[in-house]
């Protein structure tokens, strides 16, 4: 075995060779000259450190030990060598079948797994790192700052870093890199760098008692004196990317073209312009003698449950729950708080009506200014909880969802594309037979605020799109959007997984990630707030100390991030954090929750899982 050095962990006690204890571990990084990462998936493994012996020479071959992990997935062939394209400035050019070293032109040279910039980032090259390249391919655009502005279309294909094959290295037969970020070794310059991991690799921990051969770094991206966060996009990465979809129509697409490029597929059908839907708007409130349930019926009369009294516009009701064991909900209709209209016991479960086309609902309880509302509130008491559902035509509904999530302002064709997918998604939603509602009023399905956000020219795009939903087949679409794609979307299943990071979800094949780039190379976002953002620099104790916050990502003294684990467009899929306490792997999204809960209020967010730690292309 190779260990680099060791780390502080749990207290261990053995009788291999003789009894001993102790609480240091070594970390393994291969086993019979095989990485770790190759043979069982993990970034490094740990021994205690009394069962291990020094080597005095290189160990004879053997048969590695066995793993119960399932075994790589047969890697893709390179794609076939085309002839050079004209030489990128700066770029040395390589003939087909040629091996070149080449040496990194800059810090952060990202090696994929194709010739895409949404392909999986495989490792990072620190400055001056040699690679060794057999030719050139064409593959997607790209546009890079290293060392100097530029852009193409053609990728190296890697063979060797720092003369170790890639396939020994990575599991893959060839990596990618951009033309124009790769360039000539300096003259006299050392042709022995550090290997690149994840990211550009720095000091690895101390040897312990001289019984190690140090032969390489642990895997990952070794915290070095001061770590940023790099990222694109905002939001999950999946479906429409509302800043896409403006770019797109600004470039002179229309909506079904948007929509073709976000969901491969699909095509635009109908439903009933009469589907009903259920929206939580208060969930849990606990009404209290001071504090009642209130509602406002405004601009016209209404009433409640089956009493039988039509109340006028403006007429106060508040719901009190029981003062003793045994007594009934109260509710109290009355007028600017001094004429009492209706006083008695109420169900537990009861609805409030317009009695009038112009009536709206106010939920005066929930605690923002978006409380106006169209259709039925259903009341249901649940202990001493209350739960308030809005129960109103979806057409409707869209009146308050369309101007909330997309500006009135952006191009008709986005606005278009923004009003069918978030039809579809709300359609897709519903459940009439079960449950008490269909979607939340927030981000976790999608922003719902009513009347007082209501603006006509959304109401002119719903109505002209009345009924339009998008289908796969005969299905409907779960049309799920985001913010900011940054270049790439990414696979359902890549991105809604469990907390660990494992696939949860069926693939879907209208959810497939792709590039979201013009035919330059240029994202379609990428005039948005976030296409682009990093975070503050922290020093190793600092993110030891915000993720140790969190039970999930707490792993003492933080060492390493394995940040390998990535979707087609780049996204974390799961992050492995590795310290002193041990490894915790958790989901690309659990790492961001960790981090922004445990970060000083102040710094700035991660804001997706399209991060690095170094600027991504």
């Amino acid at each position: 075995m190779t260990a680099p050095g060791a780390v502080t962990g749990p207290a261990w006690t053995t009788t291999c060779p003789t009894s001993k204890a102790g609480s240091s571990w070594y970390v393994i990084t291969q086993i019979n000259g095989q990485g770790v990462s190759a043979l069982y998936g993990v970034p490094f493994l740990f021994a205690a450190g009394g069962v291990l012996v020094t080597q005095a020479g290189p160990p004879a071959p053997t048969q590695p030990a066995t793993s119960s992990a399932p075994p790589e997935p047969t890697p893709p062939p390179a794609p076939t060598l085309a002839a050079p394209p004209a030489p990128v400035p700066a770029a040395p050019a390589v003939a087909p079948g040629t091996d070149t070293v080449l040496a990194a032109a800059c810090d952060g040279v990202n090696l994929r797994t194709v010739a895409s910039t949404s392909g999986t980032l495989k490792a990072k090259l620190p400055l001056a790192a040699v690679v060794t390249v057999s030719g050139t391919v064409i593959g997607s655009s790209w546009s890079a700052t290293c060392p100097t502005a530029k852009s193409g279309s053609s990728w190296y294909v890697v063979t060797q870093v720092n003369g170790q094959p890639v396939g020994g290295l990575y599991g893959v037969s060839a990596l990618y890199a951009a033309a124009g970020v790769l360039t000539a070794p300096a003259t006299g310059a050392s042709t022995v760098v550090p290997t690149p991991t994840a990211a550009a690799p720095v000091a690895t921990p101390a040897p312990v008692g001289g019984a190690t051969t140090v032969s390489t770094v642990v895997s990952g991206t070794v915290l070095g004196p001061s770590t940023t966060f790099y990222g694109r996009g905002y939001g999950h990465g999946v479906g429409l990317s509302q800043y896409g979809a403006r770019g797109r129509a600004l470039a002179g697409q229309l909506a079904p073209e948007i929509l073709a490029n976000y969901f491969p597929g699909t095509a635009i059908g109908s439903i009933s312009v009469d589907t009903a839907i259920r929206v939580l708007l208060l969930d849990n409130f606990a009404p209290t003698s001071v504090k009642p349930l209130t509602v406002y019926g405004r601009g016209g009369g209404w009433s409640f449950a089956d009493v039988g009294i039509e109340f006028p516009a403006d007429a106060r009701l508040r719901v009190f729950p029981p003062t003793s064991w045994g007594e009934s909900w109260r509710a109290i209709v009355d007028v600017a708080a001094t004429q009492v209209l209706y006083d008695g016991p109420i169900a537990t479960d009861f609805r409030i009506r317009g009695t009038t086309e112009a009536t709206t609902l106010q939920l005066f309880s929930k605690p923002s200014v978006y409380d106006l509302y169209r259709g039925t509130l259903r009341v249901l008491a649940l202990g001493a909880t209350v739960d308030v559902v809005n129960e109103l035509s979806l057409e409707t509904y869209l009146r308050g969802v369309v101007p909330a999530e997309m500006p009135t302002s952006w191009p008709l064709e986005a606005r278009i594309a923004q009003t069918i997918v978030a039809r579809s998604y709300a359609a897709y939603q519903l459940r009439p037979a079960s449950g008490t509602f269909d979607v939340y009023d927030d981000t976790r399905s999608q922003v719902y605020l009513g009347v007082r956000q209501e603006k006509p020219d959304a109401d002119a795009v719903i109505a002209s799109t009345a009924g339009q939903v998008l289908r796969y087949g005969l299905s409907l679409v779960n049309a799920v959007f985001h913010s900011t794609a940054g270049g790439a979307t990414e696979n359902n299943e890549n991105v809604f997984v469990s907390p660990t990071g494992a696939r949860v979800a069926t693939p879907l094949p209208y959810l497939r990630g792709s590039p979201d780039r013009d035919p330059a190379g240029v994202p379609y976002d990428a005039g948005a707030p976030y296409a682009t953002w990093q975070t503050k620099a922290y020093t190793a104790a600092d993110l030891s100390a915000i993720f140790a916050k969190d039970a999930r990502t707490n792993v003492g003294t933080l060492i390493s991030l394995d940040l390998r684990n990535r979707g087609v467009s780049g996204r974390l899929i799961n992050v492995t954090l590795i310290g002193s306490g041990g490894t915790r792997t958790v989901s690309g999204a659990v790492f961001i929750a960790a981090f922004n809960a445990g970060k000083p209020s102040a710094d700035p967010p991660l804001r997706g899982t399209l991060l690095d730690v170094a600027p991504i292309p």
